[in-house]
């Protein structure tokens, strides 16, 4: 029976040995189609008079403003604008468009009587070459979005999956293939090692019964007491554990109803969070941005560019998302005014206090010029906002403990920092030994 079970064990060997060798090959064959298909993606750029890529540095610079490549704006939408009008009319109009407008010129006064009579910024500064690399910007053709919206959605419609999921999915269907040979192979191999042992006569001795675990560590009373205790106190800890996260919301992202990425807004374009939730500047609570804060910007920019899309979420979903403000204001941004028909945005609140316990933004963000991020975490690199902090007693307690109070042109706490300092023997209060732990300060 040994000889049998040698040949067993170096028949897996061997088949083990062939599987990997073949996942390391369709993995590597994989990682070719993928570059491949990446080197053939990449098409050459069209040479114009221009350069487009200094343009498109000049236009964010000066036109971005007012003006959209595919929309109207402030101003007319600029795709394609050196094909509608002279170079040299361009070259005035840029430079000081007033000027053109009282010298008669009938297209200056069209566009003029055209957008409201609103006057366009004059820009001597920019040399006949600045307005060709700009107009050079202008002339490239439009980028098509990607139609899939949401991951996972060319395979919902039936379409080609991406490279990247193609070469996963040959590489698991290889796998698969291959352990499913595997497993085969072996039970005909032990199918074939079991006649062999009948055929010379070699027969494997049955096994002694032996007494079942239950029965002998049923039959062991110090075995049973020891565990006994063991599992009621280990579920004492885990009752108490579970008790101890009532209330608590910590990593808590809801769906909100209109998609908002702290990740492009204080992250990407590094606006500051004072910005939008000015109340937290002056008041208890940090408070909802009005949707006229985003209108600020939004007004003008209605898409999103293609280097803020992610594998999750293309620039079609954040577009999409900008027409839902739309919506929601009551904007039309062809004709560039407010329709009166404005919808509510049911928001979702994320962090929550109890009702018992109090607490002042503008006491921690203005006074104590704490950062935003000390308590609502690297907002600057979430997708999805959620609950950074579990903000439960012991949390803010601990904080208090640490966090020293700020005295700089503070004259409020001069004259109790001169006592306390002394009485702690300290140059620097914690909020603690200012009396940050007594229950009043925040309890009502």
């Amino acid at each position: 029976m040994k000889k049998v079970g040698n040949h067993n064990s170096i028949t897996r060997k061997l088949f083990l040995g062939f599987a990997l060798s073949l996942i390391f090959s369709l993995n590597s064959f994989a990682q070719e189609v993928v570059a491949d298909a990446a080197a053939a993606d990449v098409a050459p750029i069209a040479a114009g008079a221009g350069d487009a890529a200094k343009g498109k540095e000049l236009f964010n610079a000066n036109c971005a403003a007012c003006h959209k490549l595919d929309g109207k704006a402030t101003g007319p939408a600029l795709r394609g604008v050196a094909d509608k009008y002279d170079t040299d009319w361009l070259y005035k109009w840029i430079r000081n468009s007033s000027d053109l407008i009282k010298s008669g010129d009938p297209q200056a006064i069209k566009i003029y009587e055209e957008y409201n009579k609103a006057v366009m910024s004059a820009f001597p500064q920019l040399s006949d070459a600045d307005i060709d690399n700009i107009l050079a910007y202008t002339s490239e053709p439009k980028m098509e979005a990607p139609a899939a919206t949401v991951p996972g959605a060319e395979a919902l419609a039936g379409a080609a999956p991406a490279d990247g999921a193609m070469s996963n999915n040959i590489i698991l269907g290889a796998l698969a293939l291959v352990m499913i040979v595997l497993v085969v192979m072996l039970f005909l191999v032990n199918k074939v090692l079991t006649s062999v042992a009948k055929a010379n006569g070699i027969v494997v001795a049955p096994k002694t019964p032996t007494t079942p675990i239950w029965k002998a560590f049923a039959r062991n009373q110090f075995l049973v007491l020891v565990t006994s205790v063991f599992f009621l106190l280990a579920s004492a800890y885990f009752v108490y554990g579970f008790l101890m996260q009532i209330g608590v919301d910590q990593d808590y992202a809801p769906i909100q109803p209109i998609h908002y990425s702290h990740r492009i807004h204080a992250g990407d374009n590094e606006i500051n969070c004072k910005y939008c939730h000015s109340a937290a500047r002056v008041s208890k609570n940090g408070g909802i941005p009005s949707l006229n804060v985003c209108m600020n910007c939004h007004k003008n920019i209605g898409e999103v560019a293609e280097s803020t899309a992610t594998p999750e979420y293309s620039k079609a979903f954040y577009d999409g998302e900008i027409q839902k403000l739309y919506t929601a204001v009551g904007w039309d941004p062809e004709t560039q005014s407010y329709t009166g028909k404005t919808q509510p945005v049911k928001w979702v609140r994320i962090h929550n206090l109890p009702d018992f316990v109090y607490f002042n933004h503008s006491q921690h963000v203005t006074v104590a010029g704490i950062e935003c991020q000390t308590c609502h975490g690297p907002v600057q690199e979430y997708e999805i906002q959620k609950q950074f902090a579990p903000l439960t007693m012991g949390w803010c307690i601990d904080c208090h403990r640490k966090t020293e109070v700020k005295m700089e042109g503070n004259e409020y706490y001069t004259k109790i920092h001169e006592e306390l300092s002394k009485k702690y023997g300290v140059d620097k209060l914690t909020a603690a030994q200012m009396g940050g732990l007594e229950c009043g300060k925040c309890h009502y």
